[in-house]
């Protein structure tokens, strides 16, 4: 059974809360169809007013650009996979039990509890994978970081963190190792559909085969520290 997650995002995020109203939930909504359609180079405003038959002026409205937008839509993920790993892992006791949750969750997502209000869960993860890391690599990352534009991530990856330190308490770099575990996950992901060659995953590869290595990953690191 899959139950409603109702998320607040921070307002910095947007000029007008989408989830205030009719129109901003569209925006949100046709907004991941769009771009897990086209792509975020060739989505705009103007494609997705007329996908919604509104105006750019009222998208611009909710939000200052589409990298706003972008920037809106992965924090949402972000959010939502902190929820997945906290109640998953919650009743779990062995700390090692709690790692191989959380490399199952990160290798297959769509396999979770929450659904997502107005948003498809399957395509907001092939934006995520493909263009998640467009939010931060910018220019403008140190602003947008004081912010707090990106405080779900470094939660997300918190959060793993202190679930290595419980497991293995000697190891130096448990953020390091989160961050990692993350980043791996999505790149491995989208080189297995996209770039064959740079990772041993074909395109016929499954989840497990993705866990496999990333636990080889995480538990190579955490186990010679203890």
């Amino acid at each position: 059974m899959e139950l409603q997650l109702q998320i607040k995002l921070n307002p910095n995020l947007y000029l007008r809360d989408p989830e205030s109203s009719t129109l901003g939930k569209n925006i949100v909504r046709y907004s991941v169809e769009l771009i897990d359609e086209l792509g975020f180079e060739d989505f705009t405003f103007k494609k997705l007013a007329q996908r919604i038959d509104t105006t750019e002026a009222g998208i611009y409205r909710y939000f200052e650009n589409k990298h706003k937008l972008l920037i809106y839509l992965t924090t949402w993920f972000w959010t939502w996979m902190e929820y997945q790993i906290m109640f998953q892992t919650n009743n779990i006791a062995d700390n090692k039990k709690k790692i191989d949750t959380i490399i199952a969750l990160l290798s297959n997502p769509r396999e979770t509890t929450f659904l997502m209000a107005n948003i498809d869960k399957e395509k907001l993860n092939r934006i995520v994978v493909a263009e998640g890391n467009k939010a931060y690599l910018t220019k403008h990352v140190t602003e947008d970081n004081k912010a707090m534009l990106f405080a779900p991530y470094k939660d997300l990856c918190h959060k793993i963190a202190s679930v290595f330190a419980d497991y293995a308490p000697g190891y130096p770099y448990p953020h390091s190792l989160a961050s990692t575990l993350v980043e791996t996950a999505h790149h491995q992901m989208y080189f297995k559909d996209n770039l064959p060659r740079l990772t041993d995953f074909g395109p016929g590869a499954g989840d497990t085969d993705l866990a496999g290595y990333l636990s080889h990953l995480v538990f190579g690191a955490l186990n010679a520290a203890k």
